[in-house]
């Protein structure tokens, strides 16, 4: 920065005031103490917590001769900027400014403790880059907010007594660190393990078998990694997953030699754990979304556990997603990285045929012994027994698999919709029923509930088709708690028992139960389920989106590895569609393969790279104006988008959504453009109110 203290360098602008806004209190000014310039390095490059897209670079300032010694490179600080007070972070000491003139003092120094790294920096600025965002953005996402209290707190350096990580040299620890566990299962598991003692980037797709050692082999190939004294950052999609890694590691790196991140410890508790790794006493690290800037010193390897879980996506700007920014971090650091799931993403794939990965799976024969029998209820041979099989909800071979099974053990029921009758239609015409006052969508949100809109709440009690005049109503998407409903009725001796959002049963036992469960909420049962009945897949296949295929598949082997080997899986869908065959077979490389090959002939992710630019129509064709776009890329839209009428009462289009389309290769020049064309606009004072994102999870 290089104005007077106090005052605009000409590049930024006084925001705004609120109407309404309180005047603020005016202070006694204060006699401006006597300052110095530090004898060594006396420039401070300091990130200013700022959004604007125009003002992501370093400001300079000058620091004191009484903060030269607090004022580290990674510290928190306060500067004077555009006569307001904002937080930054030190990026760097240097002897002297760009910019000619005097430059203003750094105000204060929030904190000593270098809580920036170089490494994080510099993942931040490329992550930032990639995604046309900001730095200051970022470092919101890899830097916790500080608590003085917990960073005063004393802290030893030595692990907890009694523990005993292997370690480089360590005969004992060696011995231990090749110790396969359940590696054994796959052809290149030992190459795998080997190259991580030896402190190698092996980097592999992973494609897990059934049962629940994951997190053991997980923690096996961090205990490898730590015994060639590198560290190991785990990242997972939810707390359920952190805490079965969290019981592996106990066993396999020691009490004290790892810690877990996670959003339920509370910002203290969390912010104590994160120094913990900063300060090296740890070196592994295993948490949700945000640990992927876990601050590791010397990282050896980078872990992904399902990599195309939709959470692993941040919802905040610049939106990065996990899988990006490890594959990031280990190609910068020269780390191994093991990318795993029980299926295969089209995106893990395009790693493997790219060559920057390898896969990982396991035999066939290996695969058969661990594996339960898919079978799927729409076959042509289930057909001609039961023609009725072919429409109804509960195909007559779920009842028998499960009638069957609820004999020696819990049964897994798996439906895709939580909620009661979520939507209705005439029972004639079958045309959607809707309010009459709204024209909201009708539904029923319990056992003895009237039809109600989901829009205004009106009770629609005198309902009548507008099309036919009916007035009788028929479900077409059932919620979880009405098929626990009906399956209590069809097992009036059976205990069933619910898992969803309202509460996630995190365990059931071993005995003749029933279990209906949303995707992704699905319990472990002791020893395994004895069979799975997974309804309602049309519902998942005929989402809009593109990857309506690949995640249907995700959620079916997910639920279907939670059944014990040899058990049974029934799947409610079309045994002629590929995915189903895939389920069948228990093949989510070979799906993967071939989605990879349709997307690359029809120009879509992961093929090809994307970004979005949604807002209002106005503001989206402006930013669309002023961006240079490369010679390859391809501009798609602008079309609306929100108008549905399935998601408000109002159907006027006042959202609308740009694709811009770009070989990968170019995916770094398109985000320039971008980033340039906002910066554009923020800069002459524009209301900066379309939304930029690069590589966007959902493309309809």
């Amino acid at each position: 920065m290089t104005a007077q203290p106090g005052r605009p360098d000409g590049t930024l602008f006084d925001l705004p005031e609120q109407d309404g806004a309180k005047a603020p209190k005016t202070r006694k000014p204060r006699r401006p103490r006597p300052r110095g310039p530090a004898e060594r390095l006396p420039v401070a490059r300091v990130i200013v917590d700022t959004p604007l897209p125009h003002l992501d670079r370093y400001f300079d300032y000058r620091v004191s001769a009484d903060m030269d010694e607090s004022a580290v490179p990674g510290c928190r600080v306060r500067v004077r900027f555009n006569n307001r007070l904002l937080n930054g972070f030190l990026a760097e000491r240097v002897q002297t400014s760009e910019f000619p003139g005097q430059l203003a003092y750094l105000e204060s120094v929030v904190s000593p403790e270098p809580v920036l790294t170089p490494e994080i920096l510099g993942l931040a600025r490329a992550v930032a880059d990639r995604y046309a965002g900001t730095l200051s953005d970022v470092l919101r996402l890899a830097v916790p907010p500080r608590h003085a209290r917990v960073e005063k707190e004393e802290v030893g350096d030595a692990p907890e007594a009694g523990t005993h990580v292997p370690e480089a040299g360590d005969a004992a620890g060696a011995a231990e660190a090749e110790s396969l566990g359940p590696w054994s299962d796959y052809p290149e598991g030992a190459s795998f393990l080997h190259a991580l003692q030896q402190g190698r980037p092996a980097r592999a797709v992973w494609n897990a078998l059934p049962g629940g050692d994951w997190a053991e082999a997980v923690a096996i190939a961090a205990r490898a990694t730590l015994a060639a004294g590198r560290g190991t950052v785990i990242v997972v999609p939810d707390g359920r997953d952190v805490e079965s890694v969290d019981s592996a590691l106990g066993l396999h790196v020691g009490e004290g030699r790892y810690v877990a991140l996670t959003a339920d410890l509370g910002p203290a508790e969390r912010y104590r754990r994160w120094l913990a790794v900063l300060r090296g006493r740890v070196q592994v690290v295993v948490g949700t979304r945000a640990a992927v800037f876990a601050p590791v010193r010397d990282l050896g390897l980078v872990v992904l556990w399902d990599d195309g879980d939709d959470v692993h996506a941040d919802p905040h700007a610049p939106y990065p997603h996990a899988r990006t920014v490890l594959s990031m971090r280990a190609h910068r650091m020269g780390a191994g990285a093991l990318i795993g799931g029980r299926t295969r993403t089209t995106d893990a794939q395009l790693l493997v045929e790219s060559g920057w990965a390898h896969s990982l799976t396991a035999d066939r024969q290996t695969l058969r012994r661990r594996a339960p029998v898919v079978r799927a209820a729409g076959d042509d041979r289930e057909l001609a027994r039961d023609e009725a099989a072919r429409s109804a909800r509960m195909p007559s071979l779920a009842l028998r698999a499960a009638r069957e099974a609820a004999r020696t053990g819990p049964v897994l029921f798996q439906v895709p919709r939580r909620g009661y009758l979520n939507t209705l239609a005439c029972a004639g015409c079958r045309e959607p029923a809707r309010c009459d006052s709204c024209r909201g969508p009708l539904a029923v949100r319990g056992s003895h509930a009237m039809p109600s809109c989901g829009w205004c709440g009106r009770v629609a009690g005198q309902w009548a088709c507008p099309e036919c005049g009916l007035g009788r109503m028929r479900a077409v998407v059932v919620g979880a708690r009405r098929t626990a409903e009906e399956l209590g009725r069809a097992f009036p001796s059976l205990v069933v028992r619910t898992s969803g959002r309202e509460e996630i049963l995190p365990r059931v036992a071993d005995s003749p139960s029933l279990v209906v469960a949303t995707p992704g909420a699905e319990p472990a049962a002791e020893n395994g389920y004895a069979a799975a009945v997974l309804l309602d897949g049309w519902a998942l296949l005929n989402r809009m989106d593109l990857r309506a295929s690949e995640e249907t598949l995700r959620r079916w082997l997910n639920a279907a590895a939670l059944v014990r080997p040899g058990g049974t899986v029934v799947v409610s869908a079309e045994v002629s569609l590929p995915v189903v065959q895939s389920f069948v077979r228990w093949d989510p490389t070979g799906f993967a393969e071939r989605e990879l090959a349709e997307r690359r002939e029809l120009g879509f992710p992961p093929a090809v790279s994307m970004a979005s630019v949604t807002g209002s129509p106005e503001h989206v064709r402006e930013l669309l104006d002023q961006i240079a776009l490369p010679e390859s890329a391809e501009l798609l839209g602008p079309v609306p988008v929100g108008g549905d009428r399935s998601t408000g009462p109002d159907d006027t289009h006042r959202t609308e959504r740009a694709l811009l389309r770009v070989p990968r290769a170019q995916v770094g020049a398109l985000a320039r453009s971008l980033k340039v064309a906002a910066s554009a606009r923020s800069a002459r004072r524009d209301e900066h109110l379309a939304q930029v994102r690069v590589d966007p999870l959902h493309v309809v």
